[in-house]
């Protein structure tokens, strides 16, 4: 019975903060639930002030009925994105708006990049003004393949099982989420962004490094060892250009941001600065054009095995150079995965550009506490202490068939 009270929690949970306001008429409707369940469960929850009444909406002659939602300062998340020069650490409330935001530079030691870490998980602590115990959880979004325990690999970063989850642990006591960042930001865009409402999606993220998250059937696909989704690492050209994980030919070699940058350097005679692909999208000499010919052809190829594997409604295209691409060259994109795909697939699959901002990855990674808060149906009792891996949820637009 237990189990039953709190499946059913979570679907109301689930179906409120995804679906925004609601009443418990609407509520009884898209879970399936008895209006006398409904009303028992969501009465706990306004005792427990998870749940709040926001407004009035009439009804077809009755009394007007009132709306619910997930209140927002019922608890508050923290995400963060390691990036390769520094690390960007947000706090939100349960709306999703976020409070404060930290951003701290690290060389890519493990040790500083947990320090950094924690640094910047009291200051946006600080800087919103709440208590740590009302801190959900702190989800962090990396390079590399995350094993249980937030366990970190990386061969293109030098970092070999890196026990970063126990690293955050002996420093707060907030609840630590680690996941790799590319599925950190597929589940922002799964959750609010382009590929919302998808059940089967490919969010790929294109910047330094390049990987992406495979979604299907509404779940997030980890494969058996947590590392699917290494896109960036399929092989492109046999025995061709270095990578930085030491093989050669790999995507990332190709369309990575530091793969692009080289190639423009060698055209155009410039340095190889961090802001050479900026720059040359923005106003793009004769030299250029063959380079971003031949990435967006090595992308459409790229994103034509996606295509071919997975089968996908949809395919997202992310990540700092990957938007900068999309937003310059997105037909040719699509007119290039249309010549490596196979037909029938490709008509049934678009191919759109990310709509959220650059701290995708740790808003993403901040909706992992929240992920298990929506699982449990609420907090978790005391016997029962909050899991520090990513759950399995439901997808936002899933409905309960109870």
């Amino acid at each position: 019975m237990r189990d039953v009270r709190r499946a059913n929690r979570s679907s109301l949970l689930t179906d409120l903060f995804h679906g925004g306001l609601q009443s418990r008429q609407q509520l009884a409707a898209t879970t399936a639930l008895s209006q006398a369940s409904v009303s028992n469960l969501i009465g706990e929850m306004l005792e427990e002030g998870l749940v709040e009444e926001a407004g009035l909406v009439g009804s077809d002659g009755g009394r007007p009925r009132v709306l619910l939602r997930v209140r927002p300062g019922f608890r508050y998340v923290v995400g963060a994105d390691v990036a390769e020069t520094r690390v960007l650490v947000e706090l939100y409330d349960l709306s999703m708006a976020r409070l404060a935001a930290a951003v701290l530079a690290h060389d890519d030691d493990p040790a500083q990049v947990a320090e950094r870490l924690l640094t910047g998980l009291a200051t946006v602590i600080a800087e919103a003004g709440v208590q740590v115990k009302d801190v959900l959880g702190y989800g962090v979004g990396v390079p590399g393949v995350v094993g249980q325990d937030g366990v970190v690999d990386s061969q293109s970063t030098g970092w070999d099982a890196v026990p970063l989850g126990d690293m955050l642990r002996a420093g707060t006591s907030v609840p630590v989420f680690v996941e790799n960042g590319a599925k950190t930001f597929g589940q922002a865009e799964m959750w609010f962004g382009a590929a919302r409402g998808a059940r089967h999606a490919v969010i790929i993220m294109i910047g330094t490094g390049v990987g992406a998250a495979v979604v299907m059937d509404g779940r997030g696909y980890r494969g058996a060892n947590s590392n699917a989704g290494e896109w960036g690492h399929t092989t492109l050209v046999y025995d061709g250009e270095l990578c930085r994980c030491g093989a050669r030919g790999c995507l990332e070699a190709y369309i990575g941001a530091g793969g692009i940058s080289r190639r423009l350097a060698a055209a155009t005679g410039r340095a190889d600065t961090p802001g050479l692909v900026d720059e040359m999208l923005a106003a793009t000499p004769p030299a250029a054009e063959p380079v971003f010919a031949e990435t967006v052809g090595y992308l459409g190829a790229g994103i034509a095995d996606l295509i071919n594997l997975f089968s996908p409604e949809r395919i997202v295209l992310g990540g700092v150079a990957g938007a900068r691409l999309g937003e310059r060259f997105l037909p040719e994109i699509r007119a290039a995965a249309a010549r490596h795909a196979l037909r029938r697939p490709y008509s049934r699959t678009s191919i759109d550009l990310c709509t959220l901002g650059p701290d995708a990855v740790a808003k993403g990674a901040a909706t992992l506490p929240i992920a298990q808060l929506l699982a449990d149906g609420g907090l978790p009792g005391p016997e029962e202490p909050m899991m520090a891996m990513p759950p399995r949820s439901r997808r936002p637009n899933e409905r309960s068939r109870r």
